[in-house]
């Protein structure tokens, strides 16, 4: 599973801790997991839940800058690969330990608001997808892309053009949207602007090898017993839950 906690939890920290052990998942993926107090403790007590290999790419001379953490059931070990994206602290690549292995990548694409490392950032992830020889993979997290006229409830024209392309492009080249693999053009959101329009931001791609193996996948927004009537009460973006029978592989 990937969720975007917001801005490293802070003193929401419990309640998202709560809500993943709610989820069960085998590995877990965070955006916006930081160097401060309340994603340390979030990690620590993770660590105590069963989930004891973990990765993370924090800046330790910036802690407070959004970084990813991976929390697994499963050994991980580090991928470094010349080509990735450059914004070090947005991208994690790690081979599972699982049977049949599974190679991982954990990521927060920048904004459309810092073109400079958006693009290049997705470039490199097509890139990657053409070149891929490293068997079942997953890539999942905060894509901050979405395709036009179905990935958003309001039509925003071509701004985000761009953004659409590339998916189109991973597809193309045999990375599979595993929501729109099993659900179609099936309209959900995982994040709501100010204006409250919804956009599906957060995705994941299984490679060519994985594809076989996808068994379900949802978007579940945490949920808060104190505050339960918001629908961003721990985060502002859903998580999504991957199934995945790896005996089909």
């Amino acid at each position: 599973m990937s969720w975007n906690i917001r801005a490293g939890s802070g003193k929401r920290a419990p309640g998202v801790l709560a809500q993943l052990l709610a989820w069960q998942p085998e590995i877990i993926g965070l955006c916006e997991f930081r160097g401060t107090s309340a994603s340390q403790w979030l990690a620590c007590e993770l660590d105590v839940a069963g989930y004891c290999y973990q990765l993370s790419s924090i800046n330790s001379k910036l802690p407070a800058k959004n970084a990813l953490l991976l929390a697994s059931r499963y050994p991980l070990q580090a991928i470094k690969t010349r080509g990735m994206p450059r914004v070090r602290e947005r991208w994690l690549m790690a081979a599972v330990d699982t049977r049949p292995a599974l190679t991982l990548g954990l990521m927060h694409v920048p904004n459309y608001t810092a073109p400079d490392l958006k693009y290049p950032f997705l470039a490199s992830l097509l890139n990657m997808a053409k070149k891929w020889n490293r068997g079942p993979g997953l890539l999942v997290g905060d894509t901050n892309c979405g395709k036009r006229g179905l990935d958003e409830e309001k039509p925003q024209g071509p701004r985000f053009q761009r953004e659409h392309n590339w998916i189109v492009d991973m597809e193309q080249h045999g990375f599979a949207d595993a929501f729109r693999h099993l659900h179609g053009d099936r309209r959900e959101y995982t994040w709501y602007s100010h204006r409250n329009n919804g956009f599906r931001l957060d995705h994941a791609f299984c490679s060519p090898q994985l594809v076989p193996a996808i068994a379900g996948l949802q978007h579940a927004w945490g949920s808060d017993p104190g505050n339960s009537s918001r629908r961003d009460a721990l985060s502002d973006h859903a998580a999504v839950l991957i199934d995945l029978e790896t005996d089909k592989i």
